[in-house]
């Protein structure tokens, strides 16, 4: 129960107080692929979490107190979160002209731990065909705004296979810019609403698509 509750406070269990700053930080890279048939085939993660964190999953999760995480410890780390992020669609969004799609439970998450960082690998597929036309935004964001993620450069957002129909670029919403456009709605009440916002999707980088 502990180890359970240990993932779940510092991935998606975010207090009120939560929503003044992230808790948890991982750099991601994220891989669009395309298939030949013409549709997003399927999203392809990488999380690297920071010290802090990586260092409290290993105190949780180290049942032999090997100072280290056995293949058996994490397969139980993938499986907590594999439970604990379905709710939160495993922080990815995707839109299709503007329509929101939900995603499929993934397989399984994948986890490693070198160098004292954990890390995450696991695939996203899309719960209905997403055929490429028009406009596709595709991204990843805790909406409690408790795990920070961030992609490094813009080449940790990419698109692999068929897209010779497209163009898509990487969108760094400016802070600046989203605060003054969106002031009005910004206030305390809004920080207070206990049933939570989603005011991180207006910070998130996203991979933009446009197809013909």
């Amino acid at each position: 129960m502990r180890k359970h509750l240990a993932l779940a406070a510092l991935l998606i269990a975010a207090p009120t107080a939560a929503w003044t700053h992230p808790h948890v930080f991982a750099d991601a890279r994220l891989e669009i692929v395309a298939g030949a048939g013409g549709h997003i085939e399927e999203l392809h993660n990488i999380w690297r979490f920071d010290e802090v964190f990586s260092s409290s999953v290993l105190m949780d999760f180290d049942k032999n107190a090997n100072l280290k995480l056995d293949p058996g410890e994490l397969a139980e780390v993938g499986k907590t979160v594999l439970a604990s992020l379905e709710e939160f669609s495993y922080y990815t969004t995707i839109t299709d002209n503007g329509r929101i799609i939900k995603v499929a439970k993934p397989d399984m998450i994948h986890v490693d731990y070198k160098d004292g960082q954990l890390l995450m690998f696991f695939a996203i597929k899309p719960a209905q065909p997403i055929p490429l036309k028009g406009k596709l935004t595709f991204g990843v964001y805790d909406p409690t705004l408790y795990t920070s993620i961030d992609f490094p450069t813009d080449k940790d957002v990419v698109l692999m296979g068929d897209f010779k129909q497209c163009k898509g670029a990487v969108v760094r919403p400016d802070p600046d810019e989203v605060i003054a456009e969106n002031k009005s709605t910004l206030t305390d009440a809004f920080f207070n609403d206990p049933t939570g916002t989603d005011m991180s999707k207006l910070f998130a980088t996203r991979m933009e698509i446009h197809c013909s």
